[in-house]
């Protein structure tokens, strides 16, 4: 799998998915911390601070959606100077569970709000399905998409993933609901 991977959204902005940046880290970390506190998709129920997020999404690989192109440094005739990075989706990538079990995978992800229906959560999660396999992972499992983020529950069926489990009154949302959760999986070798 070669990165950057190029594309162009519904609305005409040419991004690309590749690694994430040291500078992109805190972008990255403020978006998950808004959609953190607005409850609804992710099981944290207050902002992480930096060691909590570099342990929880950094703790193996780490990508970005950004502006194809886009550099971290504004050119001008003199010196470059920084400019904060556009982070408009992430997801990170790594082992569902330890040892053994180390081969399947697990993935979250993120898109900037305004950001939506664009197509940047089939991008990530294209990416991600091409490039966990170069990884050495066999096999996705996400063990708790909420069974009230439809269009993330669309989209994973839409790419192959079965339902293999459901955890009753798994969330409460910030909305005060209690929502089952959804177990998904989706093998590689399947693929053959």
């Amino acid at each position: 799998m070669r990165l950057p991977i190029q594309r162009v959204l519904k609305n005409g902005i040419a991004v690309e998915v590749d690694e994430m940046r040291s500078d992109e880290q805190e972008p990255v970390r403020s978006l998950l911390n808004q959609i953190v506190l607005a409850g609804i998709t992710y099981p944290q129920s207050q902002p992480l601070s930096e060691l909590e997020f570099a342990a929880y999404w950094l703790s193996r690989d780490a990508f970005v959606v950004r502006r194809a192109g886009a550099s971290s440094t504004n050119p001008s005739h003199d010196t470059p100077k920084p400019s904060p990075p556009e982070v408009l989706g992430a997801f990170y990538l790594k082992p569902n569970f330890p040892g053994r079990s180390g081969h399947i995978c697990n993935a979250g992800f993120i898109v900037q709000p305004t950001m939506q229906g664009l197509g940047l959560g089939r991008l990530m999660a294209e990416a991600m399905l091409a490039i966990a396999p170069t990884q050495g992972y066999t096999a996705v499992m996400f063990n708790l998409v909420f069974a009230t983020n439809t269009p993330s529950l669309n989209l994973w069926k839409s790419l192959g993933f079965s339902t293999i489990g459901r955890i009753p009154k798994a969330a409460h949302l910030a909305t005060g609901e209690t929502v089952d959760a959804i177990m998904l999986y989706y093998a590689f070798d399947d693929l053959a």
